[in-house]
């Protein structure tokens, strides 16, 4: 392996990642660690030891939450060094057939709408049914594998807007326009939850921003990305990047954590490339920046909720952006914002990887919904649409609903109705 380490590797073994890393949390090896990565690291590098079948997996356990690039006192870069090696995991000899045919079959339909929407046509009537229930209630799905099982239990019930039509076009401000961005609508979040978008783009407009939405636009490659599939990786960024070409924007927007993080590394991910011509934002990031309209300040009615908010890891510990939807969340009268007592530890979804790895994803989803229902929350707030999904399922059908922050200011504002299935 090579170029797996920096010629000084600032590194002490200190131990300080050991708490925050989310597979040592649930599997306790020191190999399914930071620490213990880096460790073999260098001694793949030193000829000691070599990248095989036995090794890998020990690397395939890593969610790449970036928890312990954020608790390094020594500043170790982490998150870099992982992913150099995620594109050596994807060699035949180093998973069975199975696992490859899995990931093949998720990153060809996943990144892909059209694909995710037409796999989905003949669950409209199972997802969320008396059929599901029943599948579920004679574990009957088991059999068919823990891969399987995982996918079933993330399925939720597909709303209207699930098949479409994407919202498209430009889309005017409300009163006198402060802005206009363009806005990524993702592929997951576009289907399995697409009210985050027509809330994410209401707040907007009344906030007096223009939102463009190129009727076309696909995937940004965060899925393909987070498991090291650079081709296909770049193939979607350019794609989405030529979307946007000649829009004169403010900013490049994203309503979704995971992919936020993505976007911001395509210069990276594309030198020498043109990229987007505007700075790619976090929307929270964005109406922080801008502030929010007194219009729409005017407009904010109470909404007397005790809100739990969850930090999606690209969002805490990708970004750094932590304050700015807690303040955004804060402008809502009479809301009350509560803390989980281990915000900065992964709830498990990180991508696919509650598909690939469902054993370890489960336990630490397990464990996230637990420290959120002790919170004494009436709803949860998640910015991350993996991570949505993922403690929906663990807390169960009688837990707390999740919502994004953007729905919660949306209905306070009265551009969305509150009902009994949000608040």
């Amino acid at each position: 392996m090579s170029n797996s380490l920096p010629a000084s590797d600032p590194c002490v073994h200190c131990g300080f990642c050991l708490p925050t890393c989310a597979s040592y949390r649930v599997l306790g090896t020191e190999m399914d660690s930071p620490r213990g990565r880096i460790h073999t690291l260098k001694a793949i590098a030193a000829g000691e030891l070599e990248l095989d079948a036995a090794v890998a997996p020990h690397f395939d356990s890593c969610l790449g939450c970036f928890a312990c690039v954020s608790a390094c006192p020594a500043g170790v870069r982490y998150d870099q060094l992982i992913e150099q090696v995620r594109p050596q995991l994807n060699q035949a000899e180093l998973r069975s057939p199975w696992q490859q045919q899995l990931r093949r079959l998720l990153l060809g339909v996943i990144p892909y709408p059209p694909r995710l929407r037409a796999l989905l046509q003949p669950f409209r009537l199972y997802a969320g049914g008396p059929l599901q229930r029943l599948a579920r209630l004679s574990g009957l799905i088991k059999l068919f594998g823990p891969e399987v099982a995982a996918m079933e239990q993330l399925l939720p019930a597909l709303p209207p807007g699930a098949f479409g039509p994407d919202p498209q076009g430009v889309l005017p401000a409300t009163g006198k326009q402060r802005a206009r961005v363009g806005l990524v609508l993702g592929c997951v979040q576009r289907v399995f939850d697409p009210a985050v978008n027509h809330a994410t783009i209401a707040v907007l407009q009344a906030n007096g921003v223009e939102v463009v939405l190129p009727a076309s636009q696909g995937c940004c490659g965060a899925a393909s990305h987070h498991q090291g599939q650079l081709e296909q990786t770049r193939d979607l960024a350019r794609d989405l990047v030529k979307q946007f070409e000649g829009e004169p924007l403010d900013a490049v927007l994203v309503a979704a954590s995971g992919c936020g993080h993505t976007l911001k590394q395509y210069g990276e991910l594309l030198p020498g490339e043109a990229g987007f011509s505007a700075p790619v934002l976090d929307v929270h990031e964005f109406l922080s920046q801008i502030g929010l309209s007194e219009a729409f300040q005017a407009r904010l009615e109470p909404l007397p909720k005790a809100v739990a908010y969850h930090d999606a890891c690209h969002m805490i510990h990708g970004q750094g952006i932590a304050a700015q939807p807690r303040q955004l969340l804060r402008a809502i009268p009479e809301l009350q914002l509560r803390e989980a007592t281990e915000a900065g530890v992964c709830c498990g979804s990180a991508g696919i990887y509650n598909l690939v790895q469902p054993e370890e994803a489960a336990a630490l989803g397990q464990l996230k919904a637990a420290d959120l229902s002790d919170t004494g929350a009436q709803l949860i707030a998640s910015a991350n649409i993996g991570c949505s999904l993922q403690i929906r399922q663990h807390l169960g059908p009688d837990g707390p609903p999740v919502l994004h922050p953007m729905q919660l200011l949306a209905i306070s504002a009265g551009l969305l109705p509150a009902t009994a299935s949000n608040v």
